[in-house]
């Protein structure tokens, strides 16, 4: 799951900075199964992103290996990406997408400015009182900020048969009921990144957009999945090893495979000096 980290209002801790910049940079050990099991957006909020933008010159913050920015990018859009670890860059930039490797805070836009900067379930990464006011300075006059991330919002036997796995195998950790809560997960990050945004005192007024979709899984590609979930390639190999095979006798009895309801959840807003 795109496990989201607790957030609150104004800057990071060190401590807390350091947790989460150890475990973004976990998900570039296995960059192609990140890219291969990782779920993508549904097309109405790439289009509506594209729609409510002053033109099609957009970045990418957090790229990753390019799910968002392709997908923009297909659409007609010029993107540039920008990604902190080097090995899902280059994963990007061998799918066709140019990627410039840096954190978005440290990066140097060389005079370079956009109509519309995206981050795909990456600005939990970033530092929301330095993120907004990068972002500021990198948007053109009218340009958009489009920060989303997709939310689980399980089936209630889902939730149950996976929450079991989770409290017999990971007693002591919160990771999957904060990130099984439906869009009240990203409640914490949400009102983080909009705290951000006012103090930077460049944007607007942010608004939500919401899209539900559903993805099937079969046992195969929720495990397969499973890796990939934040916090969860730190895990000590005996306890990932017991999480999947319960997971996966969840699933059997479930008939094999089962259907997630996804909320595709967008935090946006535009610059206005």
């Amino acid at each position: 799951m795109p496990t989201l980290p607790s957030a609150h209002h104004g800057r990071l801790t060190e401590h807390e900075a350091h947790t989460q910049r150890r475990v973004a940079e976990s998900y570039g050990t296995d960059a192609e199964r990140y890219d291969r099991t990782r779920p993508r957006y549904p097309d109405a909020l790439v289009e509506r992103i594209i729609a409510a933008g002053r033109g099609r010159d957009l970045l990418d913050v957090g790229a990753g290996t390019g799910i968002a920015g392709l997908a923009f990018q297909s659409a007609g859009c010029t993107v540039l990406g920008v990604e902190p670890d080097p090995r899902m860059a280059d994963f990007a930039r061998h799918k066709g997408l140019e990627v410039e490797v840096a954190r978005f805070e440290d990066w140097d836009p060389a005079g370079r400015t956009f109509d519309t900067l995206i981050a795909g379930t990456a600005w939990h990464w970033i530092d929301p009182v330095a993120g907004a006011a990068k972002a500021a300075r990198t948007l053109r006059p009218g340009g958009r900020l489009a920060l989303f991330w997709n939310v689980f919002r399980p089936a209630r036997e889902v939730a149950e048969a996976f929450g079991a796995v989770y409290a017999r195998v990971l007693p002591d950790s919160p990771i999957y009921q904060r990130a099984m809560a439906g869009p009240e997960s990203c409640a914490g990050v949400v009102a983080s990144a909009s705290d951000g945004l006012a103090q930077s005192g460049a944007f607007g007024e942010p608004e939500q957009w919401h899209f539900d979709w559903d993805r099937h899984y079969t046992r195969e590609e929720w495990l397969d999945q499973v890796p990939t979930f934040g916090g969860h390639g730190q895990l000590p190999s005996a306890e990932l090893d017991a999480l999947l095979a319960g997971l996966g006798d969840a699933i059997d009895a479930m008939g094999g495979s089962f259907t997630m309801h996804y909320t595709a959840l967008v935090l946006t807003s535009v610059r206005t000096s």
